[in-house]
């Protein structure tokens, strides 16, 4: 039988080119197989604290576990670091080591079996998605941050989404006419037929009363969606949002849980739901929040804005789902996206495509991995 022999955890550093190189944090987590098949996952641990934590309930909580076992059983062993974490792993730091996990098995599986991860989630039906690229905008320079996006869209992106800012004191939201004027300016500079997400984010508490005047501005320049405009716990707010606009509400980057994505989407709040595979219990409990989505009339775009792992991860998810909208891709050059791999996802004509090779479908550069590791 194949069982589980090695488990590897990188707890990885890295500078973002799309946040002014400030450092971000992410888990990769290396399992091989009895027969040398090896799959790799990651979480988005994003804080330095968060890494180490990971990185210990990894080596000492979960590998223990599942080291020896058949990874062939995705499920089972889901379940099995579910139950083992259940006093502490309700959202939080074991549910982004669960979701790390769940990725490396379903790349393993899938490179066992010769089979891209999207056939062991029910084949693909969705051959391409349409491609968006997504910055944190400078607000404090919204001409130079429209002239950006036109490039994107020269380069053949057909979608944009910016939000937050750079400094947490100007970021986007902080200022209702500077808001206005940056999708005003975008706006122009992209022209009429390119999609354009808008993201109030989490510099910012806007109220319910704030949030629909400013959406309804902002419709004047055809926005697509409004992302995460009230505090994802906000249900009567975004109820009340629903209610006064015309734009599409996304949000659900800050859930953690199938439960909780479940209780979200009944609850009707929002148009567009948006799991993080690297935090929401990897493919297993992002493919369940996508089904459940599907049957509530619900849209899903993967929040994956980490690594090239992740973004392979949600890929799959995509090509599988009916629902999904858009993808996201960091559009400029960035070391978890085009050094971590061998051949980096990129868009194509305004499209991005899931990788067809078995398992997640990328060759992870293990110089690469020890070349950022954080201890």
């Amino acid at each position: 039988m194949l069982t589980i022999r090695d488990i590897k955890s990188y707890p990885l550093q890295y500078p973002e080119p799309h946040d002014s190189n400030k450092l971000r944090y992410v888990n990769l987590v290396r399992i091989e197989a009895s027969d040398g098949t090896v799959g790799w996952g990651e979480c988005i641990s994003q804080k330095p604290e968060a890494a180490l934590a990971v990185h210990t309930l990894v080596q000492s909580g979960f590998s223990p576990l599942i080291r020896g076992r058949n990874p062939l059983e995705t499920t089972a062993l889901w379940q099995l670091m579910r139950s083992h974490s259940e006093w502490y792993g309700n959202g939080g730091i074991a549910t982004m080591a669960i979701s790390a996990f769940d990725i490396a098995l379903y790349d393993l599986k899938g490179k066992h079996l010769g089979l891209p991860v999207y056939e062991l989630l029910g084949g693909k039906v969705t051959p391409k998605v349409k491609a968006a690229a997504s910055i944190i905008v400078d607000m404090e320079a919204i001409d130079a941050t429209a002239r950006e996006f036109a490039d994107y869209v020269a380069r053949g992106y057909t979608a944009v989404k910016g939000g937050w800012g750079k400094n947490s004191e100007t970021a986007f939201g902080r200022d209702a006419e500077r808001d206005l004027q940056l999708v005003k300016s975008v706006r122009e500079a992209i022209g009429n037929t390119v999609s354009y997400m808008v993201d109030v984010g989490t510099h910012v508490k806007w109220d319910v009363c704030h949030a629909i005047r400013m959406t309804r501005r902002f419709e004047d320049y055809g926005i697509f969606w409004i992302e995460e405009p009230l505090p994802q716990d906000d249900w009567e707010g975004h109820r009340r949002l629903r209610a006064a606009i015309q734009t599409l509400i996304a949000t659900g980057e800050k859930e953690w849980t199938v439960r909780g994505f479940k209780r979200l989407i009944e609850a009707g709040i929002a148009d567009i739901v948006m799991p993080d595979v690297g935090k929401a219990e990897g493919i297993t409990g992002v493919k369940q929040i996508i089904e459940l989505a599907a049957l509530n009339s619900t849209l899903y775009n993967p929040h994956s804005w980490s690594t090239a792992i992740n973004t392979a991860a949600s890929l799959h998810l995509c090509a599988s789902a009916t629902n999904t909208v858009v993808f996201e891709l960091k559009p400029n050059p960035n070391p978890m996206q085009h050094e971590l791999i061998e051949d980096p996802i990129d868009q194509v004509n305004g499209y991005v495509v899931c990788p067809d090779a078995p398992g997640l479908g990328i060759s992870v550069k293990q110089s690469v991995v020890e070349k950022y590791l954080f201890r």
